[in-house]
Formats: C-alpha cells, structure tokens, sequence
C-alpha cells in the first residue's frame, strides 16, 4: 500500500526534502536576475535604537516593485523624512530617472541616466526642478 496523496505532500514540503530559498548573503554570485526575483515587493526598514534598546526610530525605508525593481528610498532623520528618491526604468530595466525630495517631499533635483553597451553608467545629468540642466557627471571605469 502506497503513503497516500497527503504522505506525498508532507514528504515533499519537510525540511529535508525542499532546501530554504538563496538569500543575498548566503549567495554572494547571483545574476542580477536572481536579485531582482529576490527583491519582489520587498520593504526593507532600517531601524536605530539607542544602546540601552528604550528608543528606536526609523532610519530608512527602501521599497521594490512587484519586478524587483527599486521604487522608493527614504532616509529619515530625528525630525522625519530627510530625502526621499523615487526610480523610473527603461524596456531593459536600467534605472533612467531619480527624482530626489526634500524633507518637505519637494523635488529638488533630477537625475538621468545614460549607460554604455556593456550595462554600467556612462553620464549622469542633473538637473534642478525646472528643467534646467545644472551638473554633469561622467563615469570613466579603468583598471590598475
């Protein structure tokens, strides 16, 4: 006689049988498609606390999209939000656009940017709210 449909469920759902899913630290070499699908709408909070543990406060706040793609970053000071940055794609999934906050949630800053073939960031325009492009930054990627 066989174990039956449930013998067969929790043989194939015990520990032993079904290995923990990767995390980040346990796999250090993952493509960036395994990250991704590791960050699926993923909250990350950043918490401090004094050294005796009676306070504790929010630090940061980073939140992934059903992709895995990065939506919001926030970091918080003692007073509340400090700076919040939301991220905007491209058909490749390279980030293209940040649009930097204030502690007021007003925007401040705009970056865009733009990659060479072999994926890594090429130039990094700034720009102030308005539109007016205000600072450039250039990559250059060398080996010693």
């Amino acid at each position: 006689m066989g174990i039956g449909f449930a013998g067969l469920i929790a043989q194939n759902n015990s520990p032993a049988a079904t290995p923990p899913p990767a995390s980040q630290s346990q796999t250090p070499y993952l493509t960036p498609e395994e990250k991704r699908e590791l960050r699926k709408n993923l909250v990350v909070k950043e918490m401090n606390s004094l050294a005796n543990g009676k306070r504790k406060w929010l630090d940061h706040l980073t939140v992934w999209d059903e992709n895995g793609y990065k939506l919001e970053d926030i970091e918080y000071a003692s007073y509340g939000q400090k700076e919040r940055i939301t991220f905007a794609y491209d058909d490749m999934g390279k980030c293209i656009r940040e649009n930097v906050y204030n502690d007021k949630n007003k925007l401040v800053r705009i970056r865009k940017y733009e990659y060479l073939p072999n994926g890594r960031k090429k130039i990094q325009y700034n720009y102030n709210p308005d539109g007016k492009l205000y600072s450039i930054k250039v990559y250059e990627y060398s080996y010693q």
